[in-house]
């Protein structure tokens, strides 16, 4: 028994090594290709500070090249997600009773699209809001953007807005699998409220309380609505056990 426990650790560390070698080779591959498209990269992301007509200057002789290496490996890991997730979730499936692995197939997609939704409403939405305002209010100051700063403070909003977004499949699958329940979920708000922000605080590049807002806010919406998806899993879950137990009845 000592053996196969420790057996079983073994192969448990030894998948979660090739986890993280296939995303970080995913990830490597992706950059590559995202670095010659940069430039393209480099436009989309000026977008939200065109209305204002401010250039980006760099400050050192290699910074412009190593800012559009970062820009490509945080573009790399944006496109490298959909095979993260696919890791990821076939990482933890086998740890679930047969009849519940089939749910890979419906998890990986929505995971996609949940943390590109995230990113799009963020440059759409968060994004803008966040520049126009904080600018505004510097008043008659002139600002001097440097392109490696300004690159910071989208990655620091854009990737964890995908991130963040993945909430409610999370939720979803916790709760199918017995972890979670809505109730706990719906006890527990306000301390998800207390680290919502600090999380907030932390991730966001400056100590405005707008950022964090703007952030934290989003959060604690998506925090409700993984409690109700919770409660439809949930729901769901107890038919699907009653209809089960009166068929073998």
């Amino acid at each position: 028994m000592a053996a196969e426990k420790s057996m079983s650790w073994i192969a448990h560390l030894e998948e979660l090594r090739r986890v993280l070698v296939v995303s970080l080779i995913a990830i490597l591959i992706a950059t590559f290709g995202c670095f010659f498209y940069s430039d393209y990269l480099l436009t989309l992301l000026e977008r939200p500070i065109a209305s204002f007509n401010m250039p980006l200057y760099f400050t050192a002789v290699g910074e412009g090249f190593f800012v559009k290496i970062n820009l490509a490996l945080y573009a790399g890991f944006v496109v490298a997600f959909p095979i993260i997730a696919w890791q990821i979730w076939r990482f933890i499936v086998p740890a679930l009773y047969p009849h519940e692995k089939r749910y890979i197939m419906i998890l990986v997609p929505v995971s996609v699209v949940l943390f590109a939704a995230g990113v799009v409403f963020c440059y759409f939405f968060v994004l803008p809001v966040a520049i126009k305002v904080l600018i505004q209010i510097a008043g008659q100051l002139e600002p001097i953007l440097t392109v490696k700063q300004y690159l910071s403070f989208c990655m620091t909003f854009l990737i964890p807005f995908g991130l963040v977004f993945e909430m409610p499949i999370i939720a979803m699958f916790l709760t199918r699998i017995g972890v979670l329940n809505p109730r706990w979920l719906a006890s527990k708000r306000k301390y998800a409220l207390l680290i919502i922000f600090i999380l907030a605080a932390v991730l966001t590049p400056g100590p405005d309380p707008l950022s964090q807002l703007l952030m934290g806010g989003p959060m604690y919406f998506l925090y409700e609505i993984s409690i109700l998806v919770s409660y439809l899993v949930r729901v769901k879950k107890k038919k699907t056990e009653e209809l089960f137990e009166d068929e073998n009845e």
